[in-house]
């Protein structure tokens, strides 16, 4: 199967933080299965370290190019189709990046790993 990390499940994943649930932990520690890191996931870690709402202990760009590899993880970049599906999303959640991450998995058939049960208002797969 085909997964997409929502950025705290890439955060508690690597940390082994217990917030993870076994779900969630088994279908990503599946070698099996593949996992998706989105680009806007860099984006949103990058302006909550910025803010002081994350600490990590190296730059969001090393963390990144440490971790992705590390796990097998592939990035998925953001294309115009990802950003411009935005545009028509119903508004039940207004969060920009998980906007962004909803548009990517709906549009490359993937299923979303995340604790946030917005998600479920847009007819994506979410498992936890």
């Amino acid at each position: 199967m085909r997964f997409l990390l929502d950025t705290h499940t890439l955060l508690w994943w690597v940390d082994d933080d217990l917030q993870l649930s076994t779900q969630a932990r088994n279908l990503i520690g599946d070698a099996e299965n593949d996992c998706y890191v989105s680009l806007v996931s860099a984006w949103e870690m990058a302006i909550k370290c910025a803010t002081g709402k994350l600490k990590l202990a190296v730059s969001v760009q090393r963390y990144c190019q440490e971790h992705l590899p590390a796990n097998d993880f592939q990035l998925l970049p953001i294309d115009l189709g990802h950003a411009t599906l935005v545009e028509t999303l119903p508004l039940h959640h207004r969060d920009p990046f998980d906007r962004l991450l909803i548009a990517q998995a709906w549009q490359e058939g993937l299923t979303l790993v995340s604790s946030d049960t917005a998600f479920d208002a847009y007819g994506i797969t979410r498992v936890w």
